[in-house]
């Protein structure tokens, strides 16, 4: 949630960067209603400020056996006064509240601009090997028999894959080389419950905004859509020590998305399902160390890209395409043969303080609290990386190679193709 003194002083500002974004939200509707609600507040404090004089007033008398009906009707006002105020009050708070949610994250000022990802800016690339190829992860999942669409569409509907034998043990192996590699930079790794309430998606962003894009598995709850919302949510309505701080977490999860709007759109195997597997990286950092905390994110994943010797390029998405909570995001985006262009596998992004103020969470120094900043990243999307290393590792004749790195986290160097 944007901070509404920022968006009071600023005004001409937050309209201008929020408008690069796509929202189109009046701003000034929404100051002049906060206006008449701190109005509100103030009338309904002095109210209740008079009853409370007046109900001790109304003790005193009876004590003493004198007369309290005119008290008592001076007081009954008074509650009817504030019944009608109260409702006022929480009619317009209920609004605005509806309205503050909805406000996206302010860019910062050094994301490019631009109106769609032809304006994301490059800003490194690192290649190893860029073949290209006729054969796709799913064609190639098919020689090596060991990747089924058609029987994952039987038994749960497009966008899910059923992996098997030395495939599934590769997806295995990935999960634990990335977490080792997350625990050898710092990060404390967790499990966390994959079905969280309609609060924790709230205060990471996914709702109201993104409802169509959850799962819902009824009682107020869904299915999470990255371990990003549980990890995020273990601090939620707390106060943190500064000594605490910086925290960083890890967690290997499925992820649920419904992927709504985006049908037509990769629906060819692995690029983008309904359930998918990632490893999450999420900081909460203080103000200060927020730049340089989204340079190591992108740092601890890229170097997974590094170890795998899977071709990549690092990008700045631009103003259109940055995400709802998000203040400055870097993609990695890996090589994929078949499609011989770069497809995103993290996305690293900064949300500054727009989490925490919608969390409550804080930081105390003492007497002063301030909110902290919360970043995360995947590092990384395992199915996206299992089909780069499909395309990429592929002998034609032969098979998949596997990555030297991985060499001790499985007792085969080669899925070969079935004859």
């Amino acid at each position: 949630m944007i901070d509404i003194t920022q968006l009071k002083e600023n005004l001409d500002l937050y309209k201008k960067r929020l408008s690069l974004k796509g929202y189109d939200g009046d701003l000034d509707d929404i100051l002049s209603r906060n206006e008449a609600k701190n109005t509100i507040q103030v009338k309904l404090d002095d109210l209740k400020n008079a009853k409370n004089v007046l109900s001790k007033e109304i003790g005193m008398l009876a004590q003493k056996s004198e007369s309290v009906e005119e008290h008592k009707k001076k007081s009954d006002l008074l509650s009817n006064e504030i019944e009608v105020l109260q409702k006022d009050f929480d009619k317009l708070k209920k609004g605005l509240d509806k309205d503050l949610l909805s406000i996206p994250n302010i860019p910062d000022e050094d994301v490019p601009e631009g109106s769609d990802e032809s304006a994301n800016l490059e800003i490194e690339k690192v290649i190893y090997k860029q073949v290209e190829s006729e054969l796709d992860h799913v064609e190639i999942g098919e020689l090596l028999q060991l990747l089924d669409i058609e029987k994952a569409n039987k038994i749960s509907g497009s966008r899910f894959v059923v992996l098997k034998g030395k495939l599934a043990k590769l997806q295995r192996a990935l999960i634990k080389f990335m977490l080792d590699e997350a625990e050898s930079n710092g990060y404390e790794e967790y499990y966390v419950p994959y079905i969280v309430n309609a609060q924790s998606l709230l205060g990471t962003g996914q709702l109201p905004k993104f409802e169509d894009d959850q799962f819902k598995v009824g009682d107020g709850k869904y299915l999470i859509p990255t371990a990003e919302v549980p990890l995020t949510n273990l601090y939620q309505n707390q106060s943190l020590d500064v000594n605490s701080v910086p925290i960083k977490m890890t967690a290997h999860t499925p992820c649920f998305r419904s992927e709504a709007g985006s049908y037509g759109k990769d629906t060819r195997g692995m690029i983008r399902q309904h359930q998918f597997e990632k490893i999450e990286l999420v900081k909460f950092v203080s103000a200060d160390k927020s730049e340089e905390a989204l340079n190591e994110l992108v740092g601890h994943a890229s170097n997974i890209l590094d170890k795998l010797e899977l071709s990549y390029r690092k990008v700045v998405l631009c103003t259109g395409d940055l995400g709802f909570s998000s203040a400055k995001t870097i993609d990695l985006e890996v090589w994929l043969p078949s499609q011989k262009c770069f497809r995103e596998i993290s996305s690293c992004s900064n949300f500054r303080d727009f989490q925490s103020r919608r969390m409550n969470t804080k930081v105390r120094n003492g007497s002063m609290k301030s909110y902290p900043h919360t970043l995360n990243g995947s590092a990384l999307a395992v199915g996206r990386t299992l089909l780069a290393i499909l395309e990429n590792y592929f002998e034609n004749g032969v098979g998949v190679h596997i990555p030297k790195v991985l060499g001790g986290y499985l007792d085969f160097d080669l899925i070969e193709i079935k004859k």
